[in-house]
């Protein structure tokens, strides 16, 4: 019986399978690359734990952070690259709990490097100005005395050098610099700019009208 096995045509290149492997492989590792490069460098998700930022952010909230806007942060290094700018005041940032850097905090900035900041009965002053932040709620209406907590009178606090002082838009429930002080830049992550989704755990649906929108 004849063999049917046939040459290839002179000239007709030949499958290299080893070749297409490797190449195979390469174009996973440099998917894995820049996506580790985007996560880390220009944007990445989070979601909404507590009610710290109502009513600005709710609990089940999904939203994207910049992380480009004040700078890629090197691994293993506390250096910055390519800033567009620096956290100003209003900006809502996602860090790192200074308390305990595994877990990831959003609050408000209100006070930048140099600021004096305080509270009397709820209101808080920067420079001695009136800070006005129209997002900004209560809750409570009771005004919890200087001698027990500074939730309500606080201060004043100078801002120090590379840090930031921010506070919740939930004034009257928000565990923020008030309670344990500055956020320093190399804990920063990033400016949170959109809510992409937004669940609502007691009444089991998505909040529609959230979808897509900026956050201010």
């Amino acid at each position: 019986m004849a063999d049917k096995t046939t040459n290839p045509a002179p000239g007709k290149a030949v499958p290299n399978k080893k070749s297409q492997l490797r190449e195979y492989t390469e174009s996973i590792i440099w998917a894995l690359v820049l996506a580790l490069i985007i996560r880390t460098g220009v944007v990445q998700a989070f979601k909404i734990p507590s009610g710290s930022m109502e009513n600005t952010l709710l609990v089940g909230d999904h939203l994207l952070v910049n992380k480009f806007v004040y700078g890629i942060k090197l691994p293993f290094i506390d250096t910055r690259i390519l800033k567009v700018r620096d956290p100003q005041r209003g900006d809502i940032m996602v860090f790192e709990y200074p308390m305990n850097r595994s877990q990831d905090f959003i609050k408000r900035v209100v006070g930048v490097p140099g600021d004096e900041i305080s509270g009397r009965n709820k209101e808080v002053y920067v420079n001695g100005v009136l800070y006005q932040n129209p997002h900004e709620v209560h809750k409570d209406w009771r005004v919890e005395p200087s001698g027990n907590s500074p939730r309500d009178t606080f201060g004043p606090v100078k801002v120090p050098e590379n840090s930031y002082f921010m506070m919740g838009d939930n004034r009257d429930n928000s565990y923020d610099s008030r309670f344990w002080g500055f956020v320093k830049t190399s804990d920063i992550k990033g400016k949170a700019f959109i809510k992409y989704w937004s669940w609502d755990n007691e009444s089991w649906s998505v909040r529609w009208d959230r979808l897509g929108r900026w956050i201010e």
